[in-house]
């Protein structure tokens, strides 16, 4: 694990760098309509379980929801109002970008992977997880590795992040399966239980999810060891520099308090104490005031 360690310490320390060119207004684009409006808007994933999904009263909850509201609480003691109006507003995987982009909402709490392209389109804020890309398979699949799944059947999220980890991964190790897309997880998992698929590619933790919402949970497991890793990170509006040093600083505070042990127990206390990757990640974002 220790080979990513200067990976995820560039992309933590990424937007440190951006910070030293903000402006010194405090109340800048999203934040100052924020601040005027006295109301945040925040985009959620409903699918993305334990992320971001929709609980039995259709309410938002997940572990980057519960980290989004403790954002939100520093983020009025910043701007002097309290409290501020919360609008969730849901996304899709394939909206989720140009909802932040087109003004919908001022930041998207889900699970969205840091890449270069997407950077296009939107900012991001320092790192809140590091998962990986893996592969969820039937218990009856023999072997344990993406070796394994030679000459058959791969589903994945078109255009997803984990669609190209899963190409690269195939195309290093020289695997000749079949890719077959699909729309969503559920149709995913759907497809991996009826058997017109061996496998299904995902985030991990998405995967441990997901699986447990399978007819038979016991009848699934995750195949060895993930196949890339993903960086996460709270969508933000391009080139928004008040809005990140907002969130970035709201972040920080939360590394350094009491409230992300309670958020990780919360949420993945049935994983143990963080990985040694998301525990440098977690130091790296405790950026000082």
């Amino acid at each position: 694990m220790s080979r990513f360690a200067p990976l995820i310490a560039a992309l933590c320390l990424a937007p440190t760098l951006a910070l030293a060119q903000m402006a010194s207004a405090p109340f800048d684009g999203r934040l100052k309509k924020i601040h005027e409006t006295k109301t945040i808007s925040v985009a959620y994933r409903t699918d993305a379980i334990p992320f971001s999904f929709e609980d039995q009263d259709k309410k938002p909850s997940g572990y980057t929801v519960d980290l989004c509201r403790s954002i939100i609480g520093v983020i009025e003691r910043q701007i002097g109002v309290t409290p501020l109006q919360v609008k969730w507003v849901p996304v899709t995987l394939q909206n989720r970008f140009s909802t932040i982009a087109n003004g919908q909402a001022d930041m998207e709490c889900g699970a969205s992977t840091v890449t270069l392209g997407r950077m296009s389109q939107v900012s991001f804020s320092t790192l809140t997880f590091v998962d990986g890309t893996a592969l969820l398979v039937r218990n009856s699949t023999a072997g344990n590795s993406l070796l394994d799944l030679a000459n058959k059947k791969i589903g994945v999220i078109a255009g997803s992040s984990n669609e190209k980890a899963l190409a690269e991964a195939m195309k290093t190790k020289v695997v000749n399966a079949t890719v077959v897309p699909v729309k969503t997880r559920e149709d995913g998992l759907a497809e991996l239980e009826a058997g017109t698929i061996d496998a299904f590619a995902s985030d991990r933790v998405l995967l441990v999810g997901l699986a447990a919402k399978a007819k038979d949970p016991k009848s699934l497991a995750l195949l060895g060891d993930p196949i890339s890793y993903e960086p996460y990170a709270i969508a933000l509006p391009r080139g928004d520099w008040a809005m990140q040093q907002a969130v970035n600083s709201a972040l920080a505070q939360i590394y350094g308090s009491s409230t992300l042990g309670e958020l990780f127990t919360r949420w993945f206390g049935a994983l143990g104490r963080p990985p040694a990757v998301l525990e440098i990640m977690y130091a790296l974002g405790r950026l000082p005031q």
